[in-house]
C-alpha cells in the first residue's frame, strides 16, 4: 500500500505542466502551440524567452527529485523512493491533465537521478552537456544522458539502481522515437537555428 500510495503521488506531481505553467503566466502564449508543441524547457526556449525556459528545466527537473527526497524521507531508503521517480518520470511524460500527451522527460530524469544518487546524476549531466556541445542537438545530448545512465551505475556499484536507470532510460527513448527518426534522415534542428517546422 506505500509504494502503492507513492507511486500514485510521483505521478501526480509528475503530471504538473509546468511548462505549459510558466509561459501562460508570463504572458508568452499556449506552449501547445508553439514550435514542436513538447511542454519541455527546450520548447519553451522557442518562445525567446531563457528566464522561462530556466525555471521549467529547473521545475520539470525538481519534480522527480522532490518524489525521490520525500518517499526517502518518510517512506525510507530503498525501492519506494525509486518507484516514486519513475512514476514522476511517467507522469511528465504522460500527465493525466494534457490527455497523457506531455514533455520527453529529460529534465524530470536527470533531477530523479540526481536525487537518487547525485554522483550517478552528475554524471549524466555531464553527458548531456558534452553530447550537446559537440552536436548542438539537444536531442543528442538528452540520448546520450540516458544512455549512460545504467552503465553509470554498474560502473559505480549501485546495481541497487539499475533496473530503475533501464526503465528511465526506456521512457525517455520512447518520448524521442521522432527525434531518433529525424536524426536518422539528418534533419534534426540544432540550436540555435530556427525550426523550419
Amino acid at each position: 500500500m506505500t509504494a502503492l500510495l507513492w507511486t500514485l503521488f510521483g505521478y501526480l506531481l509528475g503530471s504538473i505542466p509546468f511548462g505549459v505553467l510558466v509561459t501562460r503566466a508570463m504572458n508568452l502564449g499556449d506552449l501547445r502551440n508553439i514550435g514542436s508543441g513538447n511542454i519541455g524547457a527546450t520548447n519553451v526556449l522557442r518562445t525567446g524567452n531563457k528566464a522561462a525556459a530556466a525555471a521549467t528545466l529547473l521545475l520539470d527537473g525538481g519534480k522527480g527529485a522532490v518524489a525521490v527526497l520525500l518517499a526517502r524521507w518518510l517512506a525510507g531508503e530503498g525501492e519506494v523512493a525509486q518507484l516514486a521517480g519513475l512514476a514522476a518520470m511517467i507522469g511528465h511524460c504522460f500527465p493525466v491533465w494534457l490527455r497523457f500527451k506531455g514533455g520527453k522527460g529529460v529534465a524530470t530524469f536527470l533531477g530523479t537521478m540526481l536525487a537518487l544518487a547525485w554522483p550517478i546524476g552528475l554524471l549524466c549531466c555531464v553527458t548531456w552537456l558534452v553530447a550537446f556541445a559537440l552536436s548542438r542537438i539537444s536531442s543528442v545530448g538528452a540520448l546520450a544522458a540516458v544512455a549512460s545512465v545504467a552503465p553509470w551505475t554498474l560502473l559505480l556499484g549501485r546495481t541497487d539502481l539499475t533496473i530503475t536507470a533501464l526503465a528511465l532510460t526506456i521512457v525517455v527513448l520512447w518520448r524521442h522515437k521522432e527525434n531518433i527518426a529525424r536524426l536518422q534522415a539528418g534533419t534534426e534542428p540544432r540550436v540555435g537555428r530556427k525550426d523550419k517546422t
